[in-house]
């Protein structure tokens, strides 16, 4: 099977450098008069991508409304090192593994509020929730940054922005599934001050989540976000963020048809300073979760809160220094119908300093939480970017983890033990690139490796005789072992003409259980997505029709079914072809077909995923 990847490797590269002589490649969106690509993950404040040591891909409002649809998922599964599971159809459990980490080892922020839900087992955030719509602007980093971050990013972070609007924009879409997508937004943006509101309603018939079912299972979702700043004066500024979402999905629960009903708010305060040298930001924020099934035992509720208090700060040094530095606390809390209340707390403090030139950038810190159950824990990290010359760069980078328990891990009464111990990590990644991400041209290869101890793992206890089964028969967690992931990341693009682009790239990622020498659930080692781009010559009065397509092979995987039986789920090749074309020049409209060769496959085993599938829609804004 690797051979076939392996040849489509070989073919994507030919595509993407092979008949490109015209085009040099010292040429990249800093030399075309965009300026350097800025991402705010690698230091927690802004920083052109090519001085940070980590792998960043930042995507911008315009290749979001070229994937087209509400799903985000179908944005980030076009990124190298990311594999994506989905228990079903839209809305459904949706998990995005990071080089090979767990789903719930991802840190992921809205306008840089942290969702994650901290009444789900692992506390990771379900991206099934979370529509595309009034998306301005994402940010991927690949890899521990658990320095400026803290305990949620042992595989990495990712940053979601919201749009600032000015005037207004709608679009609507009609598709498969008798699906319903609606977005629309309106603001005014000025330079001391800008207001947005956006609203989106997704809706979906869906199809049956497992083989087994007789009925769809829908999926209804509606959600309104705003936010707001305004300058106080010439160094100090206020912003307000907030986010708020419901969303009804149809599931199958014991062979049972069963509903659940996902609420999700979340928002926050900040205050700005920018002085000549010194900057610093203060905020309190809050994401607020509540899950509400109904199932043939009955209604139960999961109940999640999660509030949060920062100064982060930016000084500027002489001779190119630069010290980011921060403080937060965190009170999280949960209860259940099964449930008694349980809350903890985490204080952290994180010191980073960086030495930023024009051919060599280091930085290297330490952070420092204090839980209120597992005490203090020191974690490090460091990373460098290094200029080679003729538009190539080297970087590399060092983090360590920590991640504590969730309460649902420590506390459940079915599920749950007071025994666990938090998971540590230590990640590294060495990689050289030439040229930017939506640039003329770029190249990017990347080797990792991340291990983990006291990995927490469920322990399923069909058919097991251990002695923890004897007081949890059904199954509890448990710091089962360590785990490595190791592989390589490569991704290269072209602007063949300039009408013309191709992108490919290619991931092989090895995760393993290193007690057992398991592979570790839902990762396939082998994933390569080609990509291409054309605004054809067939013109209409407000601009040309525009074509694109992507092609993502992915390689076989392992699940595991109860009592901890391997099974393999197979590997798939799934294509979608999409089309854009102006109307006017405030109105486009826009199609695409998904899965078009009709491929039969899943992500998670035992679970369904869509067929072929078409949809139709209209944008347009004033």
């Amino acid at each position: 099977m690797f051979f076939s990847y392996r040849g489509a490797l070989l073919v994507s590269v030919a595509v993407a450098t092979g008949a490109l002589a015209p085009c040099a490649w010292g040429q990249s969106a800093e030399t075309e008069g965009a300026g350097p690509t800025i991402t705010v993950l690698a230091t927690g404040s802004r920083l052109p991508v090519n001085q940070a040591g980590q792998s960043i891909s930042v995507i911008d409002s315009s290749e979001i409304a070229k994937v087209q649809g509400p799903d985000l998922t179908r944005v980030l599964e076009r990124l190298p090192g990311v594999a994506l599971a989905r228990e079903g159809g839209v809305g459904s459990q949706t998990s995005l593994f990071v080089r090979g980490a767990d789903s719930e080892q991802l840190l992921v922020l809205v306008d840089g509020v942290r969702v994650a839900d901290v009444t789900s087992p692992g506390g990771g955030y379900d991206l099934g929730n979370m529509l595309a719509g009034n998306i301005a602007r994402v940010e991927l980093l690949r890899g521990s940054n658990s320095v400026v971050w803290g305990s949620d990013a042992i595989a990495g972070a990712l940053a979601v922005t919201t749009a600032e609007v000015n005037g207004a924009q709608a679009s609507a879409e009609y598709g498969a599934y008798n699906s319903r997508y609606l977005t629309a937004g309106a603001g005014v943006k000025r330079d001391a001050y800008a207001f947005s509101l956006s609203g989106g309603y997704d809706y979906s018939g869906g199809f049956p989540a497992v083989p087994t079912a007789t009925r769809d299972d829908g999926f209804t979702q509606w959600q309104v976000s705003g936010k707001g700043r305004v300058a106080l004066g010439d160094s100090l500024a206020l912003k307000v963020t907030g986010r708020y979402s419901d969303g009804r999905l149809d599931i199958e629960s014991f062979g049972a048809a069963a509903e659940q009903w996902t609420r999700q708010s979340s928002g926050g305060v900040r205050l700005d300073y920018t002085g000549v040298a010194l900057k610093l930001s203060a905020g309190v924020s809050m994401a607020d979760t509540s899950r509400y099934y109904t199932s043939i035992y009955g209604p139960y509720d999961y109940l999640g809160l999660a509030e949060r208090a920062d100064l982060t700060g930016h000084l500027a040094l002489p001779s190119r220094f630069a010290l980011d530095f921060g403080a937060d606390r965190e009170w999280q809390r949960s209860d259940s119908t099964f449930d008694a209340r349980q809350s903890d707390n985490l204080t952290s403090g994180h010191a980073l300093l960086g030495w930023y030139g024009g051919v060599l950038s280091l930085a290297g810190g330490v952070r420092v939480d204090d839980h209120s159950q597992f005490g203090t824990h020191v974690t490090t990290g460091a990373n460098g970017s290094l200029a080679l010359g003729g538009g190539w760069r080297a970087r590399a980078s060092y983090g360590e983890g920590f991640k504590a328990p969730t309460l649902y891990q420590l506390y459940d009464p079915f599920y749950g033990s007071s025994r666990l111990m938090p998971e540590t990590s230590r990640s590294f990644d060495l990689g050289v690139e030439k040229g930017a991400r939506g640039g003329v041209q770029y190249f990017a290869l990347t080797l990792f490796r991340r291990d983990t101890s006291n990995l927490i793992d469920f322990i399923d206890c069909v058919g097991t005789v251990l002695a923890g089964c004897n007081v949890q028969p059904f199954g509890y967690y448990d710091n089962v072992s360590n785990a490595r992931a190791q592989g390589v990341e490569l991704e290269m693009s072209q602007r063949v003409t300039e009408n013309f682009r191709v992108s490919a790239n290619y991931t092989y990622v090895e995760s393993r259980n290193l007690a057992t020498q398991r592979n570790l659930a839902r990762r396939p080692r082998n994933t390569v997505n080609l990509m291409a781009d054309w605004d054809t010559p067939l013109r209409f009065p407000a601009g040309q029709l525009s074509l694109g397509g992507d092609l993502t092979m992915v390689s076989n995987s392992v699940d595991y079914l109860f009592g901890g039986t391997p099974v393999t789920v197979g590997g798939h090749v799934v294509a979608t072809l999409r089309a854009t074309v102006p109307i006017t020049d405030r109105i486009e409209m826009f199609g695409r077909v998904e899965n078009v060769g009709d491929a039969r496959y899943q992500t998670v085993n035992g679970y369904n995923t869509a067929r072929r599938s078409a949809y139709l829609g209209v944008r347009a804004r004033l």
